[in-house]
């Protein structure tokens, strides 16, 4: 791993003391799961499920909080296995899927869901046409029940296809008052007043931890980034991991640590886990 700076690495130390009542929030895709063409095949990191259970006997409690659908993460994640194991350490896994709206734990293990999100339905019918006006009619459109997902990356020039889309899906997901999440060659559509650092101030009200870790990759993952800083300034020890990629660096400014992709998230899971324990041995 690499710290972005002295007070970084200081950072880190901070919560490796504070360890045992820490939390742990990671995002899904591009740091637990590599990206893939297709996202029905964005399976967990082989190696993720025994580092997170791992993990677990060191910290308060671990949230992996993602774009995805519950229910879809919870079966590329083997979630429900690994909630299980965390559950037998005697500690709790929690998941929020699209982007919080749903939420799953080890201990409730019933997705709780509100309703789709008014317009979401009529944007949908819609956006066959804005992907031929964009001329990007053979994106790829993921309807994930309160959310609508474009995704170029299996198109001839994905990131062009993103650009010349992103203005006019903005446009007409504001005649419907839906808000555009863009990302890593996809563009997330969905209702507004719900994104991923509203769960990060979730998890600090109800658990109340003592530290708090957050690891993501791309532009989604700016909100919790916020929430932490801002959690930092109150005097709460920290940490912000960036699992970086030649496709996405957006968030290397804001990072205490740069890793390479899911395996260096894994990397300074597994590092933390270790220190933590010798700290309290």
């Amino acid at each position: 791993m690499e710290f972005t700076s002295v007070e970084g690495e200081q950072r880190y130390a901070a919560l490796v003391r504070a360890a045992a009542t820490c939390v742990v929030g990671l995002d899904f895709d591009g740091t637990l799961s590599p990206i893939v063409d297709d996202p029905a095949q964005a399976h967990i990191h082989p190696d993720a499920s025994d580092v997170l259970v791992d993990l677990a006997t060191q910290v308060q409690a671990i949230a992996v909080v993602t774009g995805r659908p519950a229910r879809q993460a919870l079966a590329l994640g083997g979630l429900e296995e690994v909630g299980n194991a965390i559950g037998d350490a005697g500690k709790e896994l929690y998941l929020f899927g699209q982007y919080g709206n749903e939420r799953w734990s080890s201990t409730n293990r019933r997705v709780i869901s509100p309703r789709p999100p008014h317009g979401l339905a009529t944007f949908l019918r819609e956006l066959p046409r804005i992907l031929r006006q964009a001329d990007a009619a053979d994106a790829h459109i993921e309807d994930k029940g309160l959310a609508v997902a474009v995704h170029t990356r299996r198109l001839p020039d994905p990131r062009g296809a993103f650009e010349r889309l992103l203005p006019l899906v903005r446009e007409q997901a504001r005649r419907h008052e839906l808000t555009v999440e863009p990302g890593r060659n996809v563009i997330e559509v969905r209702s507004p007043g719900m994104h991923k650092g509203v769960v990060v101030e979730t998890l600090v009200r109800e658990l109340e931890p003592g530290a708090l870790l957050f690891a993501g990759d791309d532009l989604g993952d700016v909100e919790a980034f916020e929430a932490v800083a801002t959690l930092r300034e109150q005097g709460l020890p920290t940490l912000l991991v960036c699992a970086s990629s030649e496709e996405e660096s957006s968030l290397e400014s804001r990072a205490d640590v740069v890793v390479k992709g899911p395996e260096g998230v894994l990397d300074l899971l597994r590092q933390l886990t270790v220190d933590a324990r010798d700290l309290r041995a």
